[in-house]
């Protein structure tokens, strides 16, 4: 088997943490906004307990077929189309959460809090929280204000762009730890991609105590 046909075309950093043993075979996943599978077909070769949402419904079915594949002892209703803003599953559901390269799609900051919410909400006490997303982190003096957070980048895309300030207020409102400090990649001054990794606590706390 090449690699290829063993790891798909996996995200490298998300690769890293498979490297790093943050990923067991024993945990719960969830890929949020999976496209079509492209960080799955290890999981799905290798056993893992694998759950997958995206607004695509043909992103949805081609992962459904990828699965039945590689994991045809999975259900069907693993896989569904759902916004990330609204997710149907209960509370402290799962050990892994994956949103890569998708948090950038937010319509604004409002719309970026609600998911980032809703995929801790359902973030196992003790989990991991695993994001790529396009930033301003290194760019700032080359993109073109839109509205509010949204920005004209200089490939020519349109993203809802964080910077690092956002991301470490938004980890301590989380109660999240940085697994590792935030890295940012500059793809030759035309886009940067920073990677945020979090653990969720095993006691959450509510606002209001931490203000006492």
């Amino acid at each position: 088997m090449d690699l290829r046909e063993q790891f798909g075309d996996i995200d490298i950093y998300l690769f890293d943490q498979l490297l790093k043993g943050r990923i067991a075979p024993d945990m719960t996943l969830l890929d949020a906004g999976c496209g079509e599978g492209r960080n799955l077909v290890y999981f799905l070769r290798n056993g893992y307990d694998v759950y997958a949402v995206d607004r695509s419904e043909s992103a949805i079915e081609a992962v459904k077929e990828l699965a039945s594949r590689l994991a045809p002892h999975l259900p069907e209703d693993r896989f569904a189309v759902e916004p990330l803003e609204k997710l149907s599953y209960t509370n402290d559901s799962f050990d892994f959460v994956i949103a890569n390269a998708v948090l950038h799609f937010a319509e604004d900051e409002d719309h970026f809090r609600q998911m980032v919410t809703e995929l801790w909400r359902v973030l196992k006490p003790g989990g991991l929280f695993f994001a790529r997303l396009a930033s301003s982190i290194g760019i700032e003096a080359s993109i073109e204000r839109i509205s509010g957070q949204r920005y004209k980048l200089p490939d020519g895309s349109e993203r809802f762009l964080v910077n690092e300030d956002q991301l470490l207020r938004l980890t301590e409102k989380l109660y999240g730890t940085l697994l590792e400090p935030l890295k940012t990649v500059n793809v030759q001054g035309k886009r940067c991609m920073t990677t945020w990794i979090m653990k969720k606590p095993h006691i959450v706390f509510f606002e209001q105590e931490r203000t006492r």
